[in-house]
């Protein structure tokens, strides 16, 4: 049986600022929720280690700030992402019609070797509040049109947020197995017998 080293999956949440970016990643690695977030200045970054499909991976989780002054920031941040969340807040549709743009932002800037395979996951949050701008139809068709997998959540109710990161990584992987070529610089998954054959690239 061969044996894989253990993959570090690059995930990136964009969308604008305060539809809760923060919140849905502090409740998937600390399992927490408070209301005192104030705005991501540049980028924050947490690191998980998780089981999925009995594979032990370990997840970068990369928050970028969803202010305007920090998108030339994106070329940096984006480069060697396996999967991207589309953040939006469905009690406001200026926040989900923005996702289009950040969308393609992302893909001119992250430059992926085939922009029309990269994993797109969309994530409507803040469900718990009792009303809404975006209906679940409405975000469902934008995402079959884009091909991207749906997902309404919550991080203050912890709606979701398991469901959602991992469905994202078992999108990164499978990402990952058909580009770890191009992204090797970034990411490593490398057999342990192939770093015995001289013919074989090196990763490193």
């Amino acid at each position: 049986m061969t044996e894989w080293s253990t993959p570090h999956l690059k995930v990136i949440l964009i969308g604008n600022s305060g539809v809760g970016k923060s919140s849905f990643m502090s409740r998937f690695v600390h399992h927490r929720f408070t209301n005192l977030y104030r705005a991501t200045i540049g980028v924050d970054f947490l690191t998980k280690e998780i089981t999925i499909d009995k594979r032990s991976v370990i997840l970068q989780i990369w928050d970028t700030a969803g202010t305007e002054r920090f998108h030339s920031l994106g070329t940096t941040l984006y480069r060697g992402a396996h999967c991207c969340l589309l953040v939006f807040d469905v009690t406001s549709s200026v926040s989900f019609d923005a996702l289009d743009i950040w969308k393609k932002e992302f893909l001119v800037q992250a430059c992926p070797s085939d922009p029309s395979a990269f994993p797109f996951i969309v994530l409507g949050n803040k469900i718990d509040l009792d009303y809404r701008e975006v209906s679940p139809s409405k975000a469902q068709q934008w995402c079959s049109e884009i091909g991207a997998e749906y997902f309404e959540c919550s991080a203050k109710e912890d709606i979701g947020v398991d469901t959602t990161f991992h469905s994202a990584t078992r999108a990164a992987l499978q990402y990952l197995k058909r580009h770890h070529v191009e992204n090797g610089e970034d990411i490593q998954i490398t057999q342990k017998q192939q770093e015995k054959q001289p013919n074989k690239k090196c990763y490193c």
